[in-house]
């Protein structure tokens, strides 16, 4: 049997973006820093998901809005896209869906074979990892099986006129997919049948342990403490199926939440909690702060947002303080807690 391959990373976060910040862009970086760090795992690309317009939260701009924010402030980064699937769907989505939806879309894309989180990210051989760097894996004869490059297409920061398509919404992620999809451990060749029906002499391959991890702040992972409001099948498959990667927010201690709750502990292995330093400097910005300071003009806004999402909102007049007066608060029937902890229980989100 050929050596195990490390896991690859795609960290996806679902939430109201509104605004997208400086903090959730800084979340993505250091939590791709802190687990390239570990020498365990690869991250080969980030999603951000945008909620559908029927979000429980009030002054929850129209998903065109945010979805255009969303495409402007990563429109500078090689790694990170935006997909608007959940924007486009009847009803707001449960973040195990947009997990599953989004890890059923992947599997169509890469031909690879994805793995549930049943072992911790950690558990995969580093030393082996570093042998991987110190040779290329060849990759299989085009039109072998096996070879299935994720397809690539244009993307754009309006939300599409249709349905969109796995190319549009993953762009440069496809590309990333595309050269990890086509490594292979160099192995001989044998015979069998895919699941296709088609014999003959191919490549062999090892399964390659592909993950779709959600990518929180330590508020969330503390929202799912809170009694009913989170499904609990929704929580063991978000925790068991796909885990969790943490990034510490002031005031919300992970290790200690993990501590307090019996199913956190119970899978506590499959959260990964974030320690490198590049956290702390945007952990604590928040969209609510954000749309408090642009209601008052603060020049402060800068430090929070990205100009080119400052440039949008000044030339759309949103988040103005004349909005903002003529908006209600608005909680889901049945939820418990607050605006922002119920927002959580239907969207996956208590960040904004």
């Amino acid at each position: 049997m050929g050596e195990r391959m490390a896991p690859h990373i795609i960290l996806l976060t679902y939430g109201d973006f509104n605004p997208i910040t400086k903090g959730h862009l800084g979340m993505f970086e250091a939590a791709r820093a802190h687990l390239h760090a570990s020498g365990d795992c690869t991250v080969i690309g980030g999603l951000i998901a945008p909620c559908h317009d029927s979000g429980n939260k009030h002054a929850l701009l129209p998903s065109h809005h945010r979805l255009t924010m969303c495409h402007l402030a990563v429109r500078s980064s090689h790694w990170i896209r935006v997909d608007p699937w959940a924007c486009l769907q009847d009803s707001v989505q449960s973040a195990r869906s947009v997990l599953e939806h989004h890890r059923n879309l992947l599997k169509q894309m890469s031909g690879c074979i994805f793995c549930d989180v049943t072992s911790p990210v950690a558990a995969a051989s580093a030393p082996a990892a570093s042998a991987r760097r110190g040779r290329g894996d060849a990759a299989p004869p085009q039109g072998s099986v096996g070879h299935q490059p994720a397809p690539r297409g244009p993307s754009g920061p309006g939300l599409p006129a249709g349905k969109p398509t796995p190319g549009k919404i993953l762009d440069n992620l496809g590309g990333n997919l595309t050269v990890m999809c086509c490594s292979r451990p160099d192995t001989d060749a044998f015979s069998f049948i895919d699941e296709n029906a088609n014999m003959g002499n191919v490549l062999r391959y090892e399964e390659i342990d592909m993950r779709v991890m959600l990518l929180c702040g330590s508020d969330l992972l503390e929202s799912f403490c809170i009694p009913n409001l989170w499904s609990e099948k929704d929580l063991k498959s978000i925790l068991g199926d796909f885990g969790l990667v943490c990034v510490p927010r002031e005031g919300h201690d992970p290790s200690r939440i993990i501590a307090q709750s019996p199913l956190l502990s119970k899978y506590r292995h499959n959260i990964i909690t974030v320690t490198t330093g590049k956290s702390t400097a945007t952990s604590s910005i928040s969209s609510t702060e954000s749309r408090l300071a642009l209601e008052r003009g603060d020049a402060g806004v800068s430090q929070l947002l990205s100009q080119a999402v400052i440039d949008y909102i000044l030339q759309n007049r949103l988040y103005t303080a004349e909005a903002a007066a003529g908006t209600a608060v608005t909680v889901t029937a049945g939820t418990a807690g607050t605006a922002g902890a119920a927002a959580a229980a239907t969207i996956g989100t208590a960040t904004a």
